[in-house]
């Protein structure tokens, strides 16, 4: 085996339990005692097991053959085969996402490999805990340009936790043991295990767990309680200080004790798009979400807070606009599990390296002693602002006389299914009109993707979403541009009976681009009309698509339709659903702060000055 990482020794008893996070998973499977003779693609499929992993999205290929055989016989992995890789890599991304446990998928070499490149970039972006599994040429042929053979390794380095390359079959059990523990502490995210074709036909012995030593990777889980304790002083001196919430927060399962912590502090607090259901939209301390398309209240929250509570964040470049007019006022404490976060963009005042739970557990006890030595803050003149704010500037839109308004179909999406669906978006338009007209109230109940804005991401992601959490409505939220990328894993979930619900946002465009050429490029639309209605024939028919796929498909055009047709998706729970709602292509996602300017620039509607010039 080859691989580069050095670090820290391990627990591998607890590795099945890590992957278990979950109360309702499956028992420890049984495994032997002693060394079992095996080949090296049972031995891989007995690691799987022995690890606890129930589910694996793949396909397969020549190079990974031999181990699709005795995972055939597995009883504990389940397979699903998809239409594409890519589906594979999007699809453990929603389960890892919506579950909390490790999504796995799995490819050939070459081609089948790098399809995966995508999800694994999206994976690293957004801090998803999923491993990928791909087979390798003969390690003789290694480096001879054999047929299918790519460097996967080389070519995934800067988008993966670790990885490795297996070509000894005896080292599988601790590649996949290692790639698991890996994948799932400090901060989450992908990692890769290459394992070459004679590896997995190769003679070995299976025996677990194995010997795990990584000398070199110690993730700091505890915060310092210097740190705690010196952030504890500065929100007791703040005036105008704002929780900025990241996704982090959700994947350390922190979302409970946030709320405890706002509650206590009664601090404002703002939620990015990767953290949407963190803090309940109903809270009346929430402001809403900042950046790019963000609420009035929480953009300019952050423009005139003069203490920034960042809590498993990374003060992104949609979020902060110009960085260097950024919170200009603001003192920064900054709690990450990842220290290279820390300072990376915005240099923190009071830096804090640990899990968000344990941050948050820890700056609730020490604000509690704060506030029983010297009394709580007050800061009700600064709660009184932002409500004002939120209150006057609600994110709202116009409805089109003569068509279907796209924010109202999403409005009444997120109404009628309520908070306990899941709601799974591509990229563009229709993402940030989910993120802003469905109202969240629970952790994980929004998935889309963040860092690497990976358009087809929808469809595949909310068929591992709804694998994860059969029991929950899941609403597939996806632009027609986004859906003819990766529409044909409906096919896995008809074949493979997982009914997602599919509402296709169409207006005949690659929209969020088409809103840059109207606002930027004097409306010259270079390449973006989509054509789905040509010559009095939609191209493609989504309901005929959806038809041909064995889906429960209709279309609705106008606003009067649309509440009929989502009560009947919610009723239809035997197959997937596809709704193809036409709606008005000149719709725009407002507020918008345009690329590379300050947020002080926030603009409410097309042709209007910024908003803070125009009430001076």
């Amino acid at each position: 085996m080859t691989d580069s990482l050095t670090s820290t020794k391990a627990s591998p008893a607890d590795l099945a339990a890590q992957n278990r996070q979950r109360p309702s998973a499956p028992a420890a499977p049984a495994v032997p005692a002693v060394p079992e003779p095996c080949t090296g693609a049972q031995s891989l499929v007995k690691s799987l097991e022995a690890i606890g992993v129930d589910t694996v999205f793949g396909l397969p290929g020549g190079a990974i053959l031999p181990a699709y055989d005795p995972l055939m016989d597995s009883t504990k992995v389940r397979h699903i085969l998809v239409r594409h890789e890519q589906g594979a890599g999007h699809a453990a991304e929603g389960y890892a996402v919506a579950s909390g446990r490790i999504g796995v998928c799995m490819a050939t070499s070459g081609p089948g490999a790098t399809n995966l490149v995508t999800p694994i970039a999206d994976a690293y972006m957004d801090s998803v805990p999923m491993v990928a599994i791909t087979g390798q040429v003969n390690s003789a042929a290694i480096g001879t340009d054999a047929f299918q053979e790519a460097d996967i390794r080389g070519i995934t380095m800067p988008i993966t936790k670790h990885n490795y390359l297996v070509t000894n079959p005896d080292e599988i059990p601790r590649a996949i043991a290692e790639a698991f523990h890996i994948a799932g502490t400090g901060r989450p995210g992908p990692v890769l295990v290459d394992i070459s074709k004679d590896a997995l036909t190769g003679s070995t012995t299976f025996s677990w767990p194995p010997v795990i030593d990584l000398p070199g990777y110690r993730p700091v889980a505890r915060p310092h309680g210097k740190q705690i304790r010196e952030a504890a002083r500065y929100i007791a001196a703040a005036r105008q200080p704002l929780f900025y919430i990241g996704g982090g927060v959700i994947r350390a399962r922190a979302s409970e004790v946030l709320r405890t912590l706002v509650d206590l502090t009664q601090i404002p607090v703002v939620t990015t798009l990767m953290a949407r259901g963190a803090v309940p939209d109903s809270h009346p301390l929430h402001l809403g979400m900042p950046g790019m398309h963000g609420s009035v209240a929480a953009v300019t929250a952050l423009q005139k807070t003069d203490l920034i509570i960042a809590l498993g964040t990374r003060f992104d470049d949609r979020v902060t606009g110009q960085l260097s007019t950024f919170a200009p006022n603001a003192k920064v404490i900054h709690a990450d599990i990842d220290p290279a976060e820390i300072s990376k963009n915005r240099t923190a005042d009071v830096p804090i390296v640990g899990d968000c739970k344990d941050v948050i557990t820890d700056l609730i006890e020490a604000i509690t002693a704060e506030q029983a030595a010297h009394g709580a803050a007050e800061y009700e003149a600064w709660q009184a602002t932002v409500a004002e704010w939120k209150e006057t500037y609600p994110v709202g839109y116009t409805t089109t006389p003569d068509g279907l308004s796209p924010q109202y179909v999403i409005e009444r999406l997120g109404a009628l299914s309520g908070p306990e669906a899941t709601y799974v978006a591509g990229v563009g338009q229709h993402q940030m009109w989910a993120a802003q007209f469905v109202q969240y109230s629970r952790p994980n109940s929004w998935i889309n993707s963040g860092g690497l804005g990976t358009m087809g991401f929808a469809v595949p992601a909310a068929m591992g979403a709804k694998v994860a959490e059969p029991h929950r409505t899941v609403w597939a939220i996806d632009g027609d541009g986004c859906f003819q990328m990766t529409n044909q894993e409906l096919a896995t979930c008809v074949i493979n009976d997982i009914p997602i619900k599919v509402a296709v946002i169409n207006n005949s465009s690659l929209g969020m681009v088409r809103q840059w050429q109207t606002l930027f490029y004097n409306e010259r639309y270079s390449n973006t009309d989509l054509h789905t209605s040509h010559n009095q024939q939609r191209i493609p028919d989504f309901v005929k698509l959806g038809d041909a796929y064995g889906c429960a498909s209709w279309r609705v055009e106008r606003p009067e339709e649309v509440d009929e047709a989502i009560i009947k998706a919610l009723e239809i729970n035997d197959r997937p659903v596809v709704i193809d709602f036409v709606v008005h292509r000149d719709a725009m996602v407002w507020p918008m702060v345009p690329a590379g300017v300050s947020n002080d620039k926030i603009l409410i509607a097309r042709g209007g000055a910024p908003l803070w010039e125009r009430e001076a």
